[in-house]
């Protein structure tokens, strides 16, 4: 069965979307983590808690990525992110894809903006890690 590949704003809303979902799991890891580090003027802490934030966020998108292979904003938007094949993440890919989106992030958004240009409308960061988002039909 083939999927079809979701328009690019419907994926950008969803990213809107998920921003907003992972702005409310950060403000709770944040909490968690001032709680149990007070001292935030120490030389250490910024690099740590920056870690901390990038790992909490990893964590999310691989367990979600990895068991059913949507986040809650995907679910909503009835999308699924699949091997090329069509398989579930493992997660190694979880965790490549995560990583790679990242760095596109950063690089001025230009992973997200490869979508634009891009045959198959996919993600750059999904193009390289070998895994592709689908329409659900349902």
């Amino acid at each position: 069965m083939t999927y079809p590949t979701p328009g690019f704003w419907r994926r950008a809303i969803c990213l809107i979307y998920e921003l907003l979902l992972l702005l409310a799991v950060l403000f709770i890891a944040s909490f968690l983590f001032h709680f149990i580090f007070r001292d935030t003027q120490a030389v250490y802490f910024r690099p740590l808690f920056q870690f901390y934030l990038l790992a909490v966020m990893g964590y999310y998108f691989t367990w979600f990525w990895t068991h059913g292979g949507q986040t809650l904003a995907m679910q909503t938007w009835k999308m699924r992110v699949v091997t090329m094949d069509g398989k579930s993440l493992n997660k190694k890919q979880a965790i490549t894809r995560f990583l790679l989106a990242v760095m596109g992030v950063f690089l001025f958004g230009i992973g997200i903006i490869w979508a634009l240009f891009d045959r198959d409308h996919q993600y750059l960061h999904d193009r390289i890690a070998g895994t592709r988002i689908i329409k659900l039909k349902y």
